[in-house]
C-alpha cells in the first residue's frame, strides 16, 4: 500500500521508522511547520534522511493541501501524534481512509492530555486506541485497543515511555496489516461504552482539556493520595508546582507517606538526606526532586540545604501567597 504519515516528534518518527524497516511504501510525510529557533522535528528529519516527499502545512483546511495529498495517490493515511485539526476532506482522500493513534481507551479521556488525566484521577488502567478519525474530537469508530495498567507509583513518563509509546508503534503496524487484509473493524464508540443504541460520540465517555501549569498547582489541603496523583500525573510535563517565595517550586519525584499529619497542610514536617516531607490534608508527601524558580532539576535535599528550608515552613496552595 502507498502510505502517507502525518505526525510529529519522537512518536511520529518511530512510526515512520517502523513502517520503513518492514518495507512499507511511504510516499509522503506531513508534519508541523518549523518553529523559529527550534530544532527540526524528528519526523521531518526522518523524511529528509529517507528522501520522502515532505509537507509542512500550517493548516489542513485548505484545498491546496488536499490536492497535495491526492497527488501522492495514497492508499492509507497514518496519523501519529497530530495536533492540527485534519478535516474529513483530507482524511477520506486515501483509498482506505485514515487511521489515528490516541493514548487512551476511547471514549474515555478524549482530548490533548489523555495520558496525564487518568493518573491524576487515580485510575489504575488506561490504554491506547487506533481509530478512524472524523470531524469530531477523538470521536471516530475504533479499529483496535490495547489496555495498560497504571501502577501505584507510575508517572506520566513511565506510562508513556514504557508502555504507550512502544505499544502504540506496534499497534500502528498491526492496524496497517488489518487494513491491508480487509479485516480492520470500525466499532462505534457507543458500542465500546456498552450501550445498545447509537449515541452521539461527542456525548460519550469523558473529555479533558490540556493539562498545563494552571491545572498542575498543588493544593496541600487535599488528601495525600490526590496530591501524589497530581505530582506523578504531571511528571515530567507540565510539572506539578507549589507557590514558593513569590515563584513556583516544581515537584517531580516524590512518594506518599501515610500516617498522622504532624502539622498544618503545606507545612514542612521533616528533613532527610533524600528530601523533605510536607503535610497534606491527611498524611504527607516526601518530596525528592524539584526544580526551583529559574533553575534546573535538583535533589530536594540539595534544594532544602541551599534555600535554608526548615521544619515548620509552610508552602501555600495559591500563587502569590506569602509565608
Amino acid at each position: 500500500m502507498r502510505i502517507i504519515v502525518n505526525g510529529q516528534q519522537a512518536f511520529g518518527r518511530a512510526v515512520l521508522d517502523a513502517l520503513l524497516e518492514r518495507g512499507e511504501d511511504v510516499v509522503g510525510v506531513f508534519t508541523a511547520p518549523d518553529q523559529d529557533g527550534g530544532r527540526p522535528d524528528p519526523l521531518k528529519e526522518g523524511a529528509l534522511e529517507h528522501g520522502i516527499s515532505l509537507y509542512q502545512p500550517k493548516s489542513f483546511r485548505r484545498e491546496a493541501v488536499w490536492e497535495q495529498i491526492r497527488e501522492l495517490e495514497p492508499d492509507l493515511g497514518v496519523m501519529a501524534y497530530v495536533t492540527l485539526f485534519v478535516p474529513e476532506e483530507a482524511l477520506n482522500i486515501p483509498t482506505h481512509g485514515t487511521i489515528q493513534y490516541h493514548p487512551s481507551l476511547l471514549p474515555l479521556h478524549k482530548g490533548p492530555s489523555s495520558i496525564n488525566w487518568p493518573i491524576i484521577f487515580g485510575e489504575t488502567k488506561t490504554g491506547l486506541s487506533i481509530f478512524w478519525p472524523d470531524n469530531g474530537l477523538d470521536t471516530g469508530p475504533v479499529l483496535l485497543q490495547k489496555e495498560v495498567d497504571i501502577g501505584p507509583d507510575d508517572t506520566l513518563g513511565s506510562v508513556y515511555f514504557d508502555h504507550l509509546f512502544p505499544d502504540g508503534v506496534d499497534a500502528m503496524l498491526e492496524a496497517v496489516d488489518m487494513v491491508r487484509t480487509g479485516t480492520a473493524p470500525k466499532t462505534p464508540q457507543w458500542e465500546l461504552a456498552g450501550l445498545e443504541a447509537e449515541v452521539d460520540p461527542s456525548e460519550l465517555g469523558t473529555y479533558e482539556g490540556w493539562c498545563r501549569g494552571a491545572q498542575a498547582q498543588i493544593d496541600w489541603r487535599e488528601p495525600a493520595a490526590a496530591v501524589y496523583n497530581l505530582i506523578r500525573g504531571s511528571n515530567p510535563q507540565p510539572g506539578a508546582w507549589s507557590a514558593y517565595e513569590g515563584g513556583q517550586l516544581q515537584v517531580f519525584d516524590a512518594r506518599r507517606v501515610d500516617g498522622t499529619t504532624a502539622g498544618e497542610s503545606g507545612t514542612v514536617t521533616g528533613l532527610a538526606e533524600d528530601g523533605f516531607e510536607v503535610a497534606t490534608g491527611d498524611g504527607s508527601i516526601k518530596v525528592m526532586r524539584v526544580r526551583p524558580p529559574g533553575q534546573g532539576k535538583v535533589p530536594a535535599a540539595q534544594f532544602a540545604a541551599n534555600a535554608g528550608l526548615r521544619v515548620g515552613y509552610r508552602f501555600e496552595s495559591r500563587r502569590g501567597a506569602t509565608q
